[in-house]
């Protein structure tokens, strides 16, 4: 598979993961408290259901050709302190490990009964905020090669 390729996979599912994460975050949840609290199960379940299906290979895709970039630059990530770049790229990297981090904690909060919506709204922030770091670090990375 071309590098080309691989790069727009990654920038297509970091699109959707993004734009899925940013429409949870900031519109859905503020939306939904308007709902009567059946509704807002019934949405809660539905969407869930949803999610998860669609969720699952976005990530795979988004990890699967980060880690497939992430490759062509292990003589770079070898040396994450030698230049602006190698820094900007082990820190990008070092993100997508808390997010992902973040999502292993998701599923586990969710399986043990424990996910609560506070719990659930905490780690979205914090996977958000995490996220727009990345995209200014991948723009800044641009200018640092």
């Amino acid at each position: 598979m071309s590098y080309l390729l691989i790069k727009i996979i990654h920038l297509c599912a970091a699109a959707f993961f993004i734009g899925g994460v940013f429409f949870e975050v900031m519109i859905l949840s503020r939306a939904s408290s308007q709902l009567p609290a059946e509704a807002r199960a019934q949405l809660s379940t539905a969407l869930g259901a949803r999610a998860r299906k669609v969720m699952h290979w976005v990530v795979l895709a988004l990890y699967g050709a980060g880690l497939a970039l992430a490759w062509n630059y292990r003589a770079v990530l070898a040396h994450p302190f030698a230049s602006s770049f190698s820094f900007l790229l082990s820190l990008k990297i070092l993100f997508a490990l808390s997010i992902l981090g973040h999502f292993i904690v998701v599923v586990w909060l969710m399986r043990t009964g424990r996910s609560t919506p506070k719990r659930s709204r905490i780690i979205h922030l914090s996977v958000l905020t995490q996220m727009i770091c990345i995209v200014v670090l991948a723009k800044s990375m641009m200018f640092a090669w």
